[in-house]
This record gives structure tokens, sequence and C-alpha cells, in this order.
């Protein structure tokens, strides 16, 4: 009997768009797997909540959390989630830049909530910037 790997249910996910199957793989432990799972246009919005709170290490989360804020499917519920997730990285010091700038360009957060990131302890001057420019683009 064969062994299935990770990248091997990723791939049957994918082909079948099994939104069961994607479900699934989110509980897995592989930060590429969950990163493949952000990218899919099929995951469902239920599982990008769920990867909302995945953790492994600063760079794989800080790109998944991008990921998730640029996904079209990502709704009100998975965007604030991501949001929440990104102001506690940000007031830990670290720097999730891409996916406060990616939430910046989502219309289904009102500006304010996201402008809030700005004003948390790891926002940079050219964060801040760049998500001015950002929120005014909106508009």
């Amino acid at each position: 009997m064969p062994v299935h790997t990770p990248a091997d249910h990723l791939e049957l996910a994918r082909v079948e768009n099994d939104s069961a199957v994607l479900h699934r793989l989110a509980r897995c432990p592989y930060p590429f797997v969950w990163q493949a799972l952000a990218a899919n246009p099929c995951t469902a919005p239920g599982t990008l909540l769920e990867l909302s709170t995945a953790q492994d290490s600063v760079w794989n989360d800080n790109r998944l959390l991008h990921l998730l804020a640029e996904h079209p499917g990502a709704d009100y519920t998975v965007l604030r989630a991501v949001r929440d997730a990104v102001a506690a990285k940000l007031a830990a010091g670290e720097r999730p830049y891409a996916a406060v700038l990616a939430l910046a360009g989502r219309t289904e957060l009102a500006a304010e909530e996201v402008r809030q990131l700005g004003t948390l302890g790891g926002a940079s001057a050219r964060l801040r910037s760049q998500l001015d420019q950002r929120l005014r683009l909106r508009t």
C-alpha cells in the first residue's frame, strides 16, 4: 500500500476541489501545505479561518497571513481574524508588513480597523506611510 504525503493529498484536493479534503489538510503540521491552501482560490472561508491561527515560524507565519489577507474568498470574519493575528505579531515586535498592506486593500474591513495596525509597536514609519497611501487609494 503506497504511503501518501501531505503534498499528495494537496495535489488531489487541488484536482478535485474537495473542500472537505482541503479542510482536513489545514490541520496538518506542515507550513508549506498551509501556504498552498491559502494560495488556492477554492479554499473555503472556514478553512481560511482555521489557517489564521496556524503558527510555525516568523517567516512562515507572516507569509501565511499575507496569503490569507489576499485570498479572494476571505470574508469579513477571516479578514478580521487575520487582522487580529497581525496585530498580535506587531505588538510582539514582528514585521508582518505585507499582510498589513494587503489588508489595507480589502474594503471588507473598515479603514479605521486597518489604520490601527500602524499605531502598534512593531509598525515602522515606512509601514505607516505606505498604509496611509493604500487606505487613501480605497476611497
